[in-house]
């Protein structure tokens, strides 16, 4: 009978906490690991933690092959409900905390097996030796338990320290909606870069709705069509271009993405730029992928994949030839952009397809030889247009998730499985 007691007092207390929001003490986990023989080193330590109660620590122990950690069983979770994992984590000598610190959830059937797949924690921000790691999932259909689960992969000589383990409930994330506007012109008979940007303003201004939130223009806006050369409309970023498109930014309260050649110094890059509603430059991005073509014409390529914040998420921005390549859009996706804005001349819509799909990012086109186009993160062509003088457009959900059958939710594995350079 006092068994009885003390667990349904367990059970009181293990609920109460998940509403209360209260971290969950080190005694209530139990180490686990797929096979013995592998299972890492684990214990509490109750000097290098956060809260007095200790840290929950893994070790690799010197074997390669050490793969588990921690579990800590939730009961009585509501399928269709959304709940939220936060833990603050340090390590010591894991070269690949991206991939090697996996915090999950792992949900069950009241039978007790799995259902579902489970949830990969990847969003992490703190600074300093302790991070935060987090993860809002819902419960799939079906669920009534889930369990905490916090790992170490394969770091022989590596220690992770986990402290300040919660697991709440919490309302269903609202939608994120963006509105996207992306632009098919290629303005033939043209004499001048500016009346290449009187063109592309015209359009904008009648063709693209008010309350747009981002508005994507080609590449080398100010060189197609116009027999003019790279380096002869070449200009500083900021220069008379991009004071041009703030203009029209500012006119259209929408952020704006367009390819420009920038001069800087004795370099000349293809460079996309990014505008806010307000008309100011705030990041640009230098072409890291040159074809032939463009060394032989005494470009310069850039280096690095910026991501950039916006009001409405984070942002990365892609020339052209870089598509042909897995890298750029890999590397913006590992930084946590949402869209990747393409300003491009021609290419392989397959590729481009392929880059939304293979990072769980929204891939916006803007080009001459290939179209104007809005993909989502399964690939699914939201809006396209091929026709001259006219505009995609299509309303994105950042908060949206897509899952597939046979693997769940892709980009949490995606940012986690995912082997760096």
């Amino acid at each position: 009978m006092m068994r009885g007691r003390l667990a349904f007092a367990a059970f009181v207390m293990a609920r109460s906490m998940i509403a209360a929001g209260l971290p969950i003490p080190p005694v209530e986990w139990q180490p686990w690991a797929p096979r013995a023989e592998i299972a890492p080193r684990t214990y509490i330590d109750t000097i290098q933690c956060r809260r007095p109660a200790g840290a929950l620590v893994i070790s690799g122990a010197s074997n390669s092959a050490a793969f588990g950690g921690w579990e800590h069983k939730v009961a009585d979770v509501s399928a269709g409900k959304w709940y939220r994992f936060t833990a603050w984590y340090r390590t010591e000598g894991v070269p690949f905390k991206s991939r090697q610190v996996v915090a999950r959830l792992d949900w069950s059937a009241q039978d007790g097996k799995r259902i579902g797949w489970p949830d990969l924690a990847w969003r992490v921000s703190g600074e300093g030796p302790w991070k935060r790691m987090s993860l809002d999932a819902p419960a799939p259909k079906g669920a009534s338990s889930v369990k905490v689960q916090l790992h170490l992969l394969n770091a022989p000589q590596g220690s992770v320290w986990w402290d300040d383990i919660s697991f709440d409930s919490i309302d269903a994330p609202p939608s994120r909606p963006v509105s996207v506007a992306a632009v098919n012109l290629r303005p033939s008979g043209s004499k001048s870069a500016e009346e290449n940007l009187r063109r592309f303003s015209e359009l904008v201004r009648r063709d693209v709705p008010a309350g747009t939130d981002v508005i994507l223009l080609p590449e080398g806006i100010t060189v197609v069509s116009n027999g003019r050369t790279y380096v002869e409309v070449a200009e500083p970023v900021p220069g008379p271009a991009t004071e041009r498109l703030g203009e029209l930014a500012r006119s259209k309260k929408a952020w704006i993405v367009a390819g420009v050649y920038e001069r800087d110094g004795q370099a000349v890059y293809n460079t996309a730029v990014l505008i806010d509603r307000t008309g100011r430059v705030t990041g640009k991005y230098r072409k890291v992928y040159l074809p032939r073509e463009e060394t032989e014409a005494g470009l310069t390529p850039g280096e690095g994949h910026p991501v950039f914040e916006t009001d409405f998420g984070r942002v990365g921005m892609m020339i052209c030839w870089d598509l042909q390549f897995p890298g750029p859009a890999q590397a913006m996706a590992l930084q946590g952009a949402e869209v990747l804005l393409m300003p491009i001349w021609g290419g392989s819509e397959i590729l481009g397809r392929a880059r939304a799909i293979e990072n769980r990012v929204f891939l916006v086109s803007s080009g001459y030889d290939y179209p104007a186009q809005i993909v989502d993160p399964s690939g699914e062509i939201l809006a396209t247009t091929t026709a001259q003088g006219t505009v995609a457009l299509s309303t994105i959900d950042l908060n949206r998730r897509y899952e597939e059958r046979w693997l769940g939710e892709v980009r949490g594995r995606f940012m986690k499985e995912v082997r760096r350079p």
